[in-house]
């Protein structure tokens, strides 16, 4: 069954999974002593810096809660739009691993400002308030915006005369690229991130994030946290030769531009029936649109897709690096004749 509603749910790319087969032969040294872990750094070093360290983590959940953990104490507050990952779909776990207070502030496109931030800098110093030191920002948004470098450097900016961390969710950083015409590092170490998750399970990889720290003291204790927070695999090699499929190709270049496109194309074709109206902007693989609740129903007949605020009937339909454009013909067309026949 081909489905809208997740690029989690797409299969894995084929050089991945050839990149995992190879890694397959003979014995490695275990928990990251091996050669595919050392080219993956390698590739991870060209792009954001020699002086940085990939910590490679099973998921984006256990790779936010490590991040979060090297930027916090337990008497400190996290801040992020209410739409976060870290916020609403993460089970509590950054919270745990930190034991830190995490306030979400309402946004109409899932991006903070400088402005909205502002407006929590209270109790500081106060020992009866948790102390604001973090804040998290997705890049894709969970609405599928995307920061610019302009806006990612006035919150760094902001951040840092504020003596707080700038930790960047990037489980689709590979799609805010492709749709900001960037690399890598110019959406996050070069706009003043401190500390970045960065993720390729979306975006073609079997499974496999990194954590990857921008600022020295940052860095010193990652390794304890990971253990401790139950994400370090010791056939690391499976996680690591992903990532070596994944840069020595521009696949994540490819793949995001793919999922983009086909997102593009599919909101261009779904705006053209007067009952669909778009409710964000198409700035990555994500299409956030309401149309009647009648005609969502017959078409998850068909299709798998989430609703996102079912009392506005608005639906979130998400493309992957495998979505083809028949795919969103095929869509297009039930669309059709399920309007027509209501």
């Amino acid at each position: 069954m081909r489905s809208f509603a997740s690029d989690n749910n797409s299969g894995v790319h084929p050089l991945v999974m050839e990149a995992i087969i190879k890694a397959n032969e003979g014995h490695a040294i275990g928990y990251g002593a091996d050669e595919w872990t050392s080219r993956a750094n390698t590739c991870f070093k060209k792009i954001f810096g020699t002086d940085i360290e990939a910590f490679f983590v099973f998921n984006g959940t256990g790779a936010n809660a490590l991040a979060l953990q090297a930027t916090t104490s337990s008497f400190h507050s996290i801040i992020t739009a209410e739409t976060g990952h870290i916020y609403v779909d993460e089970c509590g776990a950054p919270a745990k691993f930190t034991s830190c207070m995490i306030k979400g502030i309402p946004t109409p496109d899932g991006k903070l400002t400088p402005e909205m931030i502002e407006r929590h800098l209270t109790g500081i110093g106060d020992q009866h308030h948790a102390q604001l030191k973090v804040i998290y920002l997705s890049q894709c948004t969970e609405l599928g915006t995307v920061y610019t470098v302009e806006e990612l450097k006035a919150i760094c900016d902001f951040a840092h005369q504020h003596d707080l961390y700038v930790h960047v969710d990037g489980a689709r950083l590979s799609n805010a690229a492709t749709y900001l015409k960037t690399g890598l590092r110019e959406i996050s170490r070069d706009c003043g991130v401190d500390i970045l998750s960065f993720g390729g399970t979306k975006n073609g990889m079997m499974m496999g994030e990194a954590v990857i720290p921008f600022r020295q003291e940052l860095a010193e204790n990652l390794k304890y946290y990971r253990k401790q927070s139950a994400q370090l695999y010791s056939k690391m090699r499976y996680q690591s030769a992903q990532f070596c499929a994944y840069f020595e190709n521009d696949l994540w270049l490819k793949n995001a531009t793919h999922a983009n496109d086909m997102a593009q194309l599919l909101a261009g074709e779904i705006e053209k029936f007067p009952e669909v109206e778009l409710t964000q902007k198409v700035e990555s693989n994500a299409v956030f649109c309401t149309m009647p609740l009648k005609v969502i129903e017959q078409l998850q007949k068909s299709y798998f897709f989430y609703f996102w605020n079912e009392e506005k009937h608005e639906i979130r339909l998400v493309c992957s690096w495998d979505t083809t454009q028949e795919d969103v013909e095929n869509f297009v067309k039930a669309l059709k004749t399920i309007s027509h026949n209501n």
